[in-house]
């Protein structure tokens, strides 16, 4: 195992994280706007194509970079861990919408105060996947094993969304949002887009606050399964983190994007628990067998696609 060792230097870090925080900025103040609003479906589908256009730009100059200054095979090997992890990713950042769904509808969140509390959640989930992707390969690079450990706890947790995948969830039992009702003030009502309030003379937490603290522990949850997930692509630092970047980034506008026609895509977590299935078999698996990434990347393609087609016919029947 190659554990944190990558092939990429200190100024190429360097400018990747520019480069995300350049492209948040982007969206904060060109495309997010300053101002409480409903994002319109063709915003979040102008904003989608940039991301995915992005990703595949990044893939693209990687791949020439790596060329030119290693070689043909070692571009062609890094591209598509690059774009195979960034499909897990992407698709696995599905299952972050769903959640998002249930909170922002059990708190009854108007669509145009929803955009801060989405922005803010990708900059702490962009927070909480650098300082995972840094512990994954340290743990790896210290205790090689540990591999097994992860394609172990996939497939459980994968098998565990087959089960409870047509489970609704029920924040009413939450014990996070129990405590934390009993020990903070919050507010009955909301006051746009923010997290605090005054209410004769008192400070007051505004409901949105609860639904922030709930979209974060959410992001850390789903990252505990994801960031496995691409180890079992690549132990490449630097692909593991770059390609998270891209899924992570486009999330907020993902979720607008499917907001409204979210139900069409039921199947679409039987298809998500199948890829986890897949890829932590491919980590237990890899001391005996080894499986190309290309083989990988193609059978979580056909996975995705399949559970998305059969959603969408399944749905229009219904509908019929």
């Amino acid at each position: 195992m190659n554990g944190i060792e990558s092939f990429a230097s200190l100024p190429m870090w360097a400018g990747f994280i520019a480069f995300v925080l350049g492209m948040l900025a982007v969206d904060v103040l060109l495309l997010g706007g300053r101002h409480a609003h409903k994002v319109s479906v063709k915003e979040a589908l102008g904003w989608s194509l940039v991301w995915v256009m992005l990703a595949f730009v990044f893939c693209g100059v990687l791949w020439l970079y790596l060329d030119h200054h290693i070689g043909r095979e070692f571009a062609n090997q890094k591209s598509l861990e690059f774009l195979s992890g960034y499909l897990i990713e992407k698709s696995l950042s599905v299952d972050n919408i769903f959640v998002f769904l249930v909170i922002f509808g059990y708190f009854a969140v108007p669509a145009e105060m929803q955009r801060r509390v989405l922005l803010c959640g990708v900059v702490g989930a962009i927070v909480m996947r650098a300082v995972m992707i840094l512990l994954g390969a340290w743990l790896i690079a210290q205790f090689s094993w540990i591999m097994y450990l992860f394609g172990a706890f996939l497939i459980i947790t994968g098998i565990k969304m087959l089960i409870f995948a047509d489970q609704e969830s029920d924040l009413n039992d939450n014990v996070l949002l129990k405590f934390l009702r009993r020990h903070l003030r919050i507010s009955n009502s909301y006051d746009g887009e923010k997290f605090f309030t005054r209410r004769n003379g008192l400070r007051y937490f505004t409901p949105l606050l609860l639904v922030l603290i709930l979209i974060e522990i959410s992001d850390l949850i789903f990252a505990v399964d994801s960031i496995p997930a691409i180890f079992a692509i690549t132990t490449d630092p630097f692909i593991v983190f770059t390609s998270n970047m891209f899924a992570i980034m486009g999330l907020r506008a993902l979720y607008f994007l499917l907001a409204d026609v979210a139900h069409r895509f039921q199947y679409l977590k039987y298809g998500l628990a199948l890829v986890l299935v897949f890829v932590g078999g491919k980590m237990v698996l890899a001391y005996w067998f080894h499986i190309p990434v290309l083989f990988s990347l193609l059978v979580v393609a056909l996975i995705l696609l399949a559970s998305v087609l059969l959603s969408l016919v399944l749905s229009r029947q219904r509908e019929l």
